[in-house]
């Protein structure tokens, strides 16, 4: 995996996650049972986790600026 693709996919989770996270607050507005949809949700963020670790192990190692500079990504 490349920097430009982990860094892609990383903002590509989060896109994902906001979508989640606005979805289970609904389910639960309606009193819907969201168990399910928070365990996915758990699941995106533990793919993000990794990818991070993945990012700052290549950029370590290259000893280069990550080419996203997003702050959320960085803090993770």
């Amino acid at each position: 995996m490349t920097l430009q693709f982990i860094c892609a996919e990383i903002e590509r989770l989060h896109l994902q996650i906001r979508r989640q996270q606005k979805e289970v607050f609904t389910l639960q507005r309606s009193s819907i049972g969201a168990a399910s949809a928070e365990l996915l949700l758990a699941r995106m963020q533990a793919s993000v986790d990794a990818l991070c670790i993945k990012r700052d192990k290549l950029v370590s190692e290259r000893r280069i600026v990550p080419l996203c500079t997003n702050n959320s990504d960085l803090s993770h």
